[in-house]
């Protein structure tokens, strides 16, 4: 969520860009101009087979400086500046584990299958269940529609269930 907010104030800096960058096209090098980075660096860039922000900010450094004309120093500077208006899609450990701490746990109803499944299912994401006919997939999701609306101390949710019967057995 923070690279996608970054991604949105880069493109409301930069509203005067062409109309493909405004539309969340690739971003335009000649941008860098107005972040202190000279025409002629930028021309060498694009003479190299660099065309736009996002392929610089996500080139290697050794492709960069083998680039005729480009020192260590500039390809670094330019990168720096590339790094600052382009989102990465990068996300700290520390942010993932922050967001995992949020996530709920829907009990099934059956203790020993939440311990199997360490709490229950879990939310913000797919759990595809298979086994033979009549094995009790049914019966198991008709719970999970019942717990997921419980009060979180109960093991549920406090959500709401949309069942879909796909095969028309209900």
């Amino acid at each position: 969520m923070e690279a996608m907010q970054h991604g949105e104030d880069v493109m409301q800096q930069h509203a005067g860009m062409d109309q493909e960058a405004e539309e969340g096209g690739p971003v335009p090098l000649s941008i860098l101009q107005s972040h202190g980075i000279p025409a002629a660096d930028i021309k060498k860039l694009i003479e190299g087979g660099i065309h736009t922000l996002e392929a610089l900010a996500h080139a290697p450094k050794k492709e960069l400086t083998a680039i005729k004309g480009l020192s260590d120093a500039k390809v670094e500077k330019m990168q720096k500046e590339a790094w600052k208006l382009v989102p990465m899609g990068f996300t700290t450990a520390s942010i993932v584990a922050e967001q995992r701490s949020e996530l709920i746990k829907v009990t099934t109803g059956c203790k020993e299958l939440d311990d199997i499944l360490e709490g229950g299912i879990e939310t913000g994401s797919i759990t595809e269940m298979y086994g033979e006919y009549r094995c009790g997939k049914t019966q198991l999701c008709h719970t999970l529609c019942v717990t997921c609306q419980l009060p979180i101390d109960m093991g549920g949710a406090e959500g709401k269930a949309l069942y879909i019967d796909t095969e028309g057995t209900f």
